[in-house]
């Protein structure tokens, strides 16, 4: 396929390179329609199959990424932003040299998720990071070797991370899981229903996993010197170099909601074809619920084969998403966060960085669009994407629905959506 121009259309465009978008990708892609996959990441593998200098890909992501690479329909646009979305099927995007207009005939979302970071003292100081943030720093060669390493919040990625920190050459001395003894006993004994993840789970055991556990403070002045969390109901300090704090994963649903698709308990609703509410728009993996890289395989491979009519095909896969998604409940189950987390934060600290807001300003607030119009909460850097998610569930807030541009762009690419506006809409 040609390079892209400053207009294109597509007959089938995919938004995320991770699991879920390379299985709908190369689904799609034996009925011979064109296919553009887009992403921001400089190569596929989304954040589960980040790549880097101190990464060894799984055998099957190496798999997927040579696949795409020799299908001749399809174009993979790697380190590449939706920065609007200009008209009907037509959106505007960027990347490090151009931004230009691309229209599509059927779209299917594969945004992915993100940590949810919530806001505890001193969880600011550099040395700070979250779960799965650590862990993607060590993958691009931040060296940890001799640092001594905490691992906080809760859910596998916690696991994964200290996994990552010990194997290059940290001392890791607490991984601290919020959810109780029972129920994380209780998740055990149900994994061999899934061998897979047994296989997964074993290399990641540590002796130094606690349950019911949890931060409470990141200490120290210039930078982290220790931490203190609360630990089956007693206070302990542990000096440390890094604290890599994750609470769960959030679905990324901006670009839907601003598409107009249906959300529902914070992802994208979708049917069994991974058909959202808009006709010709799907959505697979991590945007349309939480359940780890193999149900985002087959969620993505449903959403290809039904994207361009394969019905038979898809229908197929239902057996062996029903067989991933029961996995998806029984782990968001066990790791559902302590109510309790949502008195972390004193008075004076941040939730909104960007802004420099502390908990007691917007405990103030009766909502999103208060806290904007009289802090500028969620305006800064980040677009809500941190203290959003925060607020949401500090205090219930529902974030509206993101307004253009989406991420930050250069004039010449914004000069493309109001001279697409001028062109819609002349005087």
């Amino acid at each position: 396929m040609s390079e892209p121009h400053m207009s294109e259309h597509i007959d089938l465009l995919i938004i995320g390179a991770g699991p879920a978008g390379m299985a709908a990708a190369l689904a799609a892609a034996a009925r011979g329609v064109n296919i553009i996959v887009l992403d921001d990441n400089p190569l596929p593998g989304g954040q589960i199959w980040r790549d880097g200098p101190k990464v060894q890909l799984p055998a099957n992501a190496r798999r997927y990424r040579e696949a795409l690479a020799h299908a001749p329909n399809i174009k993979v646009c790697n380190g590449t932003r939706v920065v609007a979305r200009i008209g009907h099927k037509r959106l505007l995007l960027e990347d490090a040299e151009r931004g230009w207009q691309l229209s599509y005939d059927k779209l299917i979302l594969c945004t992915g998720a993100r940590e949810l970071l919530l806001p505890f003292p001193g969880w600011t100081l550099p040395g700070v990071t979250g779960a799965g943030g650590l862990q993607a720093l060590i993958k691009g060669g931040l060296p940890v070797r001799g640092e001594s390493v905490v691992v906080a919040g809760s859910g596998p990625l916690l696991l994964a991370s200290a996994a990552s920190a010990k194997k290059a050459g940290a001392n890791v001395l607490r991984i601290a899981e919020q959810a109780s003894f029972s129920a994380v006993a209780g998740f055990a004994a149900r994994l061999p229903t899934w061998p897979s993840k047994v296989l997964q789970a074993l290399p990641l055991f540590n002796v130094r996993y606690r349950s019911s556990s949890h931060v409470l403070e990141a200490l120290g002045d210039d930078r982290l010197r220790g931490v203190r969390l609360l630990q089956a109901g007693k206070t302990v300090e542990l000096a440390c170099e890094r604290l890599a704090c994750g609470f769960g994963l959030i679905p990324n649903i901006e670009l839907g909601q601003a598409l107009g698709c249906l959300i529902i308990n914070h992802a994208i609703a979708v049917d069994s074809w991974q058909t959202t509410s808009l006709d010709d728009h799907y959505a697979a993996g991590e945007c349309a619920g939480f359940g780890g890289s193999e149900l985002a395989l087959v969620e993505g491979a449903i959403a290809g084969h039904a994207a361009v009519g394969d019905q038979k095909k898809a229908h197929a896969l239902w057996v062996q998403r029903d067989h991933w998604q029961a996995f998806a409940d029984v782990l968001n189950t066990t790791f559902t966060l302590n109510p309790g987390l949502k008195m972390l934060s004193a008075p004076d600290t941040l939730v909104c960085r960007c802004e420099d807001l502390n908990y007691a300003t917007l405990q103030a607030c009766s909502g999103w669009t208060e806290a904007k119009l009289h802090s500028r909460c969620g305006m800064g850097a980040c677009q809500g994407r941190v203290c959003g998610a925060a607020a949401h569930y500090l205090f219930d807030w529902t974030p509206p629905a993101p307004r253009p541009p989406f991420s930050p762009a250069r004039i010449g690419t914004l000069t493309k959506m109001a001279d697409e506006q001028i062109a819609e809409h002349p005087l």
